[in-house]
């Protein structure tokens, strides 16, 4: 979507918005820790975020890679710089091609810095020279298909008047040119920034202004920002920070309050500006802190309008049904499914006509590494260790599982003190959702979608489970008429009560205006594919361990010898009724294993 557009809605909508700015590290370690953190700040409710073209160019291919995964893999509207710096016209074009390819829809078009090792800025061969040759080739070749924005420097209004004039025509010659939305430079001196609004709104200029917002992360990081970019600072500021140079944490609390008065007052001088832009330095504490100054509470719609992360890729803007086994395993369903051509009417389809990409094709592995996995999990020598280890994770207090990418939601709160009962009763379980009855959307725990609207959700678990206690749980499932299941084994032999060869949807909202919107399905063809998936993410785990230890060997013996099962309660009124059969069954099973025992103890006796 258009940043513009999403600026105008806010503004019919009377709501404050905000977004955040990164730039790409330089290492491959250094990237995949950005990524986390993004995927993590997205939880503050940033709008969009924007990411930054190395200062030369030289991290075009970084800076690609990044909106690729942004819009992609995390789902969020992103923004990438492009800059005519070291940019021949070719290297331009293959970037404006890879963004349309990733979905980005928004580029911020600038002339850019000086190439590193050079103190003035000059064009390459066959390049452009100034911002607004970027901007018209972009229409050029694009039409209107990009939202395209400019940057805006308040601290022209200190230039002598002539120059401040001068800047401000060629301000507005770049929007003439197709300029949708203006980012400003940083700023810490607020009245210079409210008299360069009023100025060039004076000239004509009318398209939105986002003002770049920097918090103060150390006393160092501040004096050197503000360095570079000639940035004044008031006196006030230096009077409140400096004596606290050599104390960063007091240097964040004070600049927070400094920086959070200043984002009161340009929110409160009718200069029709709702939003903040958030230049974060790639980290995390200082706008975090600035949000939590400033009150601003992310709204559930913007964090969640489906409850699974919805991808911006073209081919995926409109899909808004998936099956639940990759609740926890988003990247890899997203690469099973790349080549997929459409999603019909946005929904999932019949899984039968597309196929699922082959687990070669996108590569089965841990997130962690085998140090990581090792430190987590240690080395477990019996199968009640193993069970422990996901009733714990269940409960919160271990952070990751094989299974699962990230640690268990907020609405698994609901049902974790079951959830570790049915663990250590034998039940593995690894996917799992509450049953919901018309929470309103806005739900901090539940809520999806826009306001104003009401979400539900079956009862749902995914398990591995032995032969012999599953067929005692079937035989106490299959006394519920409203209870479906399905069960796989390794080899691919299925089996289940569910007699619809359709989805069964699992969850869905209801709100005005819309259709009745089922987002996460349940179907056979879908956890057959899933299952290659479950069980080599098990032996991945058991990979770790050296091969003669008792640890793999265990680990192996589990799988091999487990099924693979997902059970659905479809009374969604009754929030405890799926954990019913899973307690009797692992009692009986409890029961005949101690009647084995005693059996066995016996005839030792007799012997």
């Amino acid at each position: 979507m258009k940043i513009s557009k999403k600026i105008e809605q806010s503004q019919k909508e009377g709501k404050i918005w905000w977004s955040f700015e990164y730039f790409p590290p330089r290492t491959a370690q250094g990237l995949q820790n950005l990524l986390d953190r993004i995927e993590r700040m997205r939880n503050l409710g940033p709008e969009f975020i924007d990411i930054t073209w190395n200062a030369g160019g030289r991290t075009s291919e970084l800076t690609s890679e990044m909106v690729r995964l942004c819009q992609g893999v995390i789902g969020i509207e992103t923004c990438m710089h492009l800059t005519c710096t070291n940019m021949p016209r070719e290297k331009v074009d293959i970037a404006l091609c890879e963004a349309k390819k990733h979905g980005c829809r928004n580029i911020l078009a600038l002339r850019g810095d000086p190439p590193q090792g050079k103190d003035e800025w000059e064009a390459v061969e066959g390049g452009f020279v100034h911002g607004i040759d970027l901007v018209r080739h972009i229409h050029k070749d694009y039409d209107d298909y990009f939202d395209i924005a400019v940057a805006g420097f308040p601290q022209n209004m200190l230039l002598p008047p002539e120059e401040r004039d001068l800047e401000i025509k060629y301000l507005k010659e770049k929007i003439d040119a197709g300029v949708g939305f203006i980012f400003t430079q940083m700023f810490y001196d607020v009245d210079i920034f409210i008299d360069w609004v009023k100025a060039i709104r004076a000239a004509g200029i009318t398209i939105p202004i986002v003002p770049g917002i920097a918090p103060i992360q150390t006393w160092n990081g501040f004096l050197k920002a503000t360095a570079l970019a000639k940035t004044k600072i008031p006196q006030f500021f230096m009077d409140a920070l400096e004596p606290h140079k050599n104390d960063d944490e007091k240097v964040r609390a004070i600049g927070t309050k400094l920086v959070g008065d200043m984002c009161r007052k340009i929110l409160d001088a009718d200069l029709g500006i709702q939003g903040l832009h958030f230049y974060t330095m790639n980290l995390e504490k200082g706008t975090k802190m600035l949000l939590q100054e400033l009150n601003l509470v992310p709204r559930v719609e913007t964090l969640k309008p489906l409850p699974w992360r919805q991808s911006l890729t073209p081919n995926r803007r409109q899909e808004n049904i998936r099956p639940i086994f990759w609740a926890n395993r988003t990247q890899s369903y997203l690469s099973r499914t790349e080549n997929w051509d459409e999603f019909p009417n946005g929904r999932f389809g019949d899984s039968r006509s597309p196929a699922y990409g082959e687990l070669d094709g996108y590569g089965v592995s841990l997130k962690q590494t085998k140090e990581e996995g090792l430190k987590l999990w240690g080395e477990p020598k019996s199968f009640d260790d193993i069970a422990q280890l996901f009733s714990k994770f269940c409960l919160k207090k271990l952070s990751a599982l094989p299974w699962s990418d990230q640690p268990v939601s907020g609405e698994t709160s609901a049902i974790a003190t079951n959830l570790s009962k049915i663990n250590q009763l034998g039940f593995l379980t690894i996917n799992s959702q509450p049953a919901v009855n018309g929470a309103p959307s806005d739900d901090p725990k539940f809520g999806w979608g826009p306001g104003d609207g009401y979400v539900y959700q079956k009862a749902y678990l995914e398990f591995f489970v032995n032969p012999e206690l599953l067929e005692i749980l079937i035989s106490e499932i299959e006394m519920d008429t409203k209870m479906t299941y399905y069960v796989i084994n390794k080899q691919g032999d299925l089996r289940t009560n569910n007699h619809s060869e359709g989805p069964n949807a699992v969850t869905w909202g209801v709100f005005p205006g819309k259709e009745i919107v089922q987002p996460t399905i349940v179907e056979a063809i879908s956890f057959m594919a899933w299952k290659d998936e479950a069980y080599e993410l098990g032996a991945k785990w058991a990979n770790i361990y050296e091969t003669t230890s008792p640890s793999r060997k265990l680990i192996v013996d589990i799988l091999d010898n487990s099924y693979l099962v997902n059970v659905v309660h479809n009374d969604f009124k009754d929030t405890k009724a799926i954990f019913a059969p899973f307690f009797k069954a692992g009692e009986k099973y409890a029961a005949s294993r101690a009647t084995a025992n005693g059996s066995a103890q016996t005839n030792g006796n007799l012997n």
